[in-house]
């Protein structure tokens, strides 16, 4: 995705630069944290961090660099305590503040990330190398981000160099288990005109943390398995961003993304279970243009288009009687189409207002699912952001959102914030909107595992997810310190979920006639089938705690703690949200200092979590910590030349979840153990 370029985020950069009196150039050995960097997210237009009338957090390519961490998943995990993982063949399962990956709303530069196989995310699409800062807004934001922005939205920004004339950069990062980054950029800027190209390989080995598995339906007999728990993979990310300058007035922008993405997983074998017989396959191409003409420095019309597609299916590695060796049968291919228009206007000299515009359609084929269907949003939305009295500024936004399918819906936002000196006061309440997804409504879902029939039904009465987030914060802001605690509640109305649909011998028949290819014998033993529903409630409570402080000349200590409650109801009983957590941390001690041209940079940072919640007849999953020490060394060999190797241990406890895999049993901790990584940054300039 670094590929794409919003035109406000070239006038953004020349304007971070200028005012954060700070250099940012990587090259440079001596090094400065910012605590009030210039974000975007929170309310549509760049402001200072401190300024802004709703919390962002802001994952900067600094701290990510110093962390050691090259993945997007990485970046979350070890840095963000209400974020976590659950990796696997179909990609990665991501929860916000308890709730998962369809209320989570991804953008990069402003642009949504579409995509997605079985509602896990494909994240490898996300090229890191490209990532200047990763800006984090809880809670529902659908009055400036349309549908699916209720758990939050997390927006990627990239980088675009506008000083050096030209610049190339290699960065490599060696680890156990086969895991290997390779990234390569390559920089112009002359007269105005910016070129982009960069190319990332990734790949990863299979790994085991036990290779045995409670035998189905013994007591407690064991076997051996190679069913891995950590899905290897191999992946390339190809980018290409053009930008053009043509004065102080008009910036044009226009880039692609291609990626490429295969599992690596053991094949089946006679004598052992665990095995398959494809790999998952995985394409996305994505391209945009766009641009922004600045009347003056604070009013500037925004016009951006993006095209999104992707796909997905199997690639056999192993002969069957269907499919030879090579054979790829597609399981999914999505398109989405979007148009942005936005205007920000400086009405008054304490006011800022937002008008904007989106069209978006989205296009879904599932083989599996027996879909072929499209529908369109069309949205306008407002907002003004205005100072009422000394150190008070309210916020009012509104959403008027047009489904193909469910009409319209409104969402609205309101935000207060009392602002004095170096202190800020903040409440917050927003909506948030989802539509169901074509495959909610339209799934025609028959298959057949271990000779058991899987049968999923969409529902074409389904009702629109609709959130009310309700936040107080208080921070207090420095040079040197920033603190901020925040209380949040997000109550989540006609939550679409599978429901388990008991199966009667009427019911066998209606399903026989509507799926032919399904046998008697199958038929006879269905106890139910999934159908798509609104039938649920989701109430989300919970604390954040951040902190982050510059102790002395360089070193940053920062630290972030959330306490998450997350219950659903289905009918009259209220159950524990499935993978949620109630408590977890992440910190980071970083120390830098400088002699002459090498710099040393030395960072420990760890991720401590209780245990993860599962419903139904699976077990709770144990909490656990994980520390990571990752040294830098930089040497600042000559004005065209930097050095920059690193060497670190991930995971210095050898922290490992053993237990042996089972039909009830999932997992949190998805570690290997402990691991060397070793890594190579040269850049010439």
């Amino acid at each position: 995705m670094a590929a794409l370029f919003s035109g406000s985020a070239a006038f953004a950069q020349i304007h971070k630069d200028a005012s954060a009196g700070l250099r940012k150039d990587s090259s440079v050995v001596s090094r400065t944290y910012n605590l009030n960097p210039i974000v975007v997210t929170g309310s549509g237009h760049h402001q200072r961090l401190k300024s802004t009338s709703t919390p962002v957090r802001v994952l900067s390519s600094q701290e990510i660099s110093e962390q050691g961490i090259t993945t997007f998943d990485g970046v979350l995990t070890r840095m963000m305590p209400q974020a976590s993982m659950a990796p696997n063949s179909m990609g990665t399962f991501l929860r916000l503040n308890g709730l998962g990956n369809k209320y989570i709303l991804i953008l990069v530069n402003g642009q949504k990330l579409s995509g997605d196989i079985s509602n896990n995310v494909d994240l490898n699409r996300i090229n890191m190398s490209r990532v200047k800062r990763i800006e984090v807004l809880d809670g529902a934001a659908s009055s400036l981000y349309g549908s699916d922005a209720i758990a939050g939205v997390i927006n990627i920004i990239t980088d675009q160099p506008t000083q050096q004339l030209i610049s190339v950069m290699s960065d490599t990062r060696v680890s156990g288990h086969g895991q290997f980054t390779e990234s390569v950029n390559l920089d112009i800027y002359k007269n105005g005109f910016g070129s982009y190209t960069s190319f990332t390989h990734d790949r990863a080995n299979s790994y085991q943390t036990t290779d045995l598995e409670y035998v189905k339906g013994s007591e407690g007999e064991t076997q051996r398995t190679i069913a891995p728990l950590f899905t290897g993979y191999r992946s390339n990310i190809v980018g290409q961003k053009f930008t053009y300058a043509l004065d102080q007035h008009l910036a044009l922008n226009a880039g692609f993304n291609y990626s490429y993405k295969i599992t690596d997983r053991p094949n089946t074998h006679p004598d052992i279970t665990g095995g398959t017989d494809y790999e998952m396959r995985y394409k996305g191409f994505r391209w945009n243009v766009g641009g922004i003409y600045k009347f003056s420095s604070r009013n500037s019309l925004q016009a951006d288009f993006t095209v999104d597609r992707f796909r997905y299916g199997k690639e056999y590695d192993v002969e069957t009687k269907t499919n030879a060796i090579g054979d790829y049968v597609q399981s999914k291919k999505q398109r989405m189409m979007e148009g942005q228009l936005k205007a920000i206007l400086g009405l008054s000299a304490h006011s800022t207002t937002i008008f904007g515009a989106d069209w978006r359609n989205d296009y879904l084929m599932a083989t599996s699912g027996n879909i072929d269907q499209s529908a369109y949003t069309l949205a306008a939305y407002a907002q003004h952001e205005m100072r009422l009295v000394k150190d008070l500024t309210a916020t009012l936004g509104l959403r008027l959102t047009h489904h193909e399918t469910f009409n319209d819906h409104l969402t609205p936002k309101v935000t207060l914030m009392y602002a004095p000196g170096s202190f800020r006061f903040r409440a917050t309440y927003s909506a948030g909107f989802r539509a169901p997804g074509l495959d909610e409504l339209y799934y025609h879902y028959f298959s057949v595992n271990r000779g058991k029939a899987q049968i999923s039904f969409g529902n074409r009465d389904l009702k629109p997810e609709k959130s009310h987030y309700f936040s107080l914060n208080a921070e207090y802001r420095t040079q040197l310190l920033a603190v901020s605690i925040t209380g949040f509640l997000n109550r989540i109305n006609d939550m679409v979920v599978k429901q388990n649909v008991p199966v009667d011998d009427a019911t066998r028949m209606m399903l026989m006639k509507e799926f032919p290819e399904m046998t008697q014998d199958q038929a006879d033993k269905m106890v139910s089938y999934a159908l798509y529903q609104n039938s649920d409630k989701g109430d989300v409570k919970g604390m954040q705690v951040n902190v982050s402080a510059n102790i002395f000349e360089g070193f940053n200590l920062s630290a972030n703690y959330v306490y998450t409650y997350a219950r659903t109801k289905s009918g009259d009983e209220w159950t524990v949200l499935e993978r949620s957590m109630r408590h977890a941390a992440t910190v980071a001690a970083n120390y830098h200092h400088a002699w002459g041209k090498y710099g040393l940079n030395v960072n420990l940072n760890g991720r401590l979590q209780s245990k993860t919640y599962y419903t139904g007849t699976y077990e709770d999953a144990p909490g656990f910590g994980l520390w990571n020490l990752h040294t830098t060394h930089t040497f600042d060999c000559a004005k065209w030349a930097m050095l920059e190797p690193s060497i670190g241990i991930d995971n210095l406890f050898n922290k490992v979840d053993r237990r042996i895999d089972s039909s009830t049993r999932k997992y949190a901790l998805y570690s290997p153990g402990r691991m060397l990584v070793v890594g190579l940054k040269v850049k010439f300039k």
